[in-house]
C-alpha cells in the first residue's frame, strides 16, 4: 500500500490567498455537465442549486486568480456562465466571501457534434458514438477560463477543427483482428484530434503574457481492443509536447490557419484534466510523461494532499496495486476499477517561479469535505510569483 512521504499543510494555512506579486492558478473538473441539452442554464439561472453550490464554496475557499473549469456545457450565449457568476460565485457560500472573475473565455467544443460518419463501425449514426466528441448535444463537457487579469482575445489560437490523421505518427487505432485501420477512410478524412479542444490563452499579468495551454483529453478507456480511445488521449497529450517544441510544430494549424507552435522564450502554463496518471490507470505509453518531461515543463510540480492518502488507504482494491504516490492523486474512481489517480494538472513553464501548491482534497473529518462530494476530480493550484 503507498504510504504519505511528506507533511501536508491544515486547510486555513494552506489555502491563504497569496501575495500581490503571486498568481493562483487552478485547474477543476466541477463536473457541471448535464444529461440534457439546456439544463445547466436552467439549474444556474436561479441560486439554490446545491452541487453549483459546493462548487462555488470550493473556489471562493480556495480563490484562484485564474482558474480553469472542465465539464462545464457550453452554449453559445454564455447563459450558464452568466448565471453561475452572478447566483452563485457571486453570492458567499458555506461562510466564503464572494468571489468576481470579470474576465472569461468559452468556445465550442467537439463533444455532442455530429461527424456524419459511422466512427464505430456499428451501421448506424447516433449521439455520442459518432460526435467528434463524446456527448449527446453539442457543448456537453466543455470548458470555461475564469481569470482576474485580461485575456488577450486578439492572440487567442483554437484548435478545435485540427485533423487527427494531419498529425505526423499519429497513434491512429488498427482493429486487432483484421489489421486494417479501425476507421474508414471517410472517418479518417473528417476525425478531429481534440475530443473537446485545444486552446492557447495569453493572459497579461502586468506587463507579462502569460499563456494558459488548456484541454480535456478523452478517457483512454471505453473503447475496444483497437483502444481507440487510449491512442486519442495519448495524442491530444502528445499535442502540447509538439506545440512546445521547436520543429516538431510544423504541421500544427489552428483554426485560423496560422501555424506552428508557442514561441520560444514564451511563458505558459499547462491546465486541464488529462485523464492519464504517469504511472496508473489505463493511459498508453505514459502519455503524460512527454509533458512531465519536457525540457521546456518545470520538473518536479505534483500538487499534494492529505485527503487522498486517507481515500486510497481507506478504499484500498485498485489502489493497492498502484506504484504511484496517493499524496498526488487528484480524483477519487472507482476502486474495482482504475481506482484514485493524479490526472489533473497545473504545469507551468521553466523560467516560472513557483511558491505553492496543493489539492483540495480534504480529510473526511474536516466539513468541507463534504463540498467534495460535486465532482470525482479535485480541484488542484499552483501559486506562481511573478514580481519583479
Amino acid at each position: 500500500m503507498r504510504r504519505l512521504t511528506v507533511l501536508c499543510l491544515g486547510l486555513f494555512s494552506q489555502f491563504a490567498h497569496p501575495a500581490d506579486a503571486t498568481v493562483r492558478v487552478a485547474t477543476f473538473n466541477a463536473s457541471l455537465n448535464r444529461a440534457e441539452e439546456g439544463q445547466l442554464i436552467r439549474d444556474l439561472s436561479v441560486p439554490g442549486n446545491d452541487q453549483a453550490q459546493k462548487v462555488a464554496a470550493i473556489l471562493q475557499r480556495v480563490r484562484p486568480d485564474i482558474v480553469l473549469i472542465n465539464e462545464f456545457d457550453h452554449d453559445p450565449d454564455g447563459i450558464a456562465l452568466a448565471g453561475f457568476q452572478t447566483h452563485y460565485l457571486g453570492i458567499g457560500q458555506g461562510g466564503e466571501e464572494p468571489i468576481d472573475y470579470p474576465y472569461h473565455f468559452a468556445a465550442a467544443v467537439n463533444t455532442g457534434v455530429p461527424t456524419g460518419v459511422d466512427l464505430n463501425g456499428d451501421g448506424k449514426l447516433t449521439p455520442g458514438n459518432d460526435s467528434f466528441g463524446w456527448g449527446v448535444f453539442p457543448g456537453q463537457y466543455g470548458m470555461v477560463v475564469l481569470s482576474r487579469y485580461p485575456i488577450d482575445l486578439e492572440g487567442i489560437r483554437t484548435f478545435q477543427n485540427f485533423l487527427w490523421k494531419d498529425m505526423p505518427g499519429a497513434l491512429l487505432p488498427v482493429d486487432p483482428e483484421s489489421g486494417y485501420s479501425f476507421y474508414s477512410e471517410a472517418a479518417l478524412a473528417v476525425l478531429r484530434l481534440s475530443s473537446k479542444s485545444h486552446w492557447d490563452l495569453p493572459v497579461r499579468i502586468d506587463d507579462r503574457v502569460v499563456h494558459l495551454l488548456v484541454s480535456h483529453p478523452t478517457p483512454p478507456v471505453f473503447d475496444g481492443p483497437e483502444d481507440r480511445n487510449g491512442k486519442r488521449n495519448h495524442d491530444e497529450i502528445r499535442f502540447w509536447a509538439d506545440y512546445l517544441t521547436p520543429g516538431r510544430d510544423t504541421y500544427i494549424r489552428d483554426d485560423l490557419g496560422g501555424a506552428g507552435g508557442l514561441a520560444e522564450g514564451a511563458d505558459f502554463v499547462i491546465l486541464g484534466d488529462m485523464n492519464a496518471d504517469p504511472f496508473d490507470g489505463d493511459s498508453v505509453n505514459d502519455a503524460i510523461g512527454r509533458l512531465l518531461e519536457h525540457p521546456r515543463v518545470m520538473r518536479g510540480i505534483a500538487p499534494r494532499s492529505g485527503g487522498a492518502v486517507e481515500a486510497a488507504d481507506e478504499q484500498r482494491r485498485a489502489n493497492e496495486s498502484h506504484r504511484g504516490d496517493p499524496a498526488f492523486d487528484t480524483a477519487d474512481f472507482p476502486d474495482a476499477h482504475s481506482g484514485n489517480l493524479r490526472v489533473d494538472y497545473v504545469l507551468p513553464s521553466v523560467g516560472l517561479e513557483v511558491e505553492a501548491s496543493g489539492v483540495f482534497w480534504p480529510r473526511r473529518e474536516e466539513p468541507e469535505s463534504a463540498w467534495t462530494e460535486v465532482s470525482d476530480h479535485h480541484l488542484v493550484w499552483v501559486d506562481l510569483d511573478l514580481g519583479d
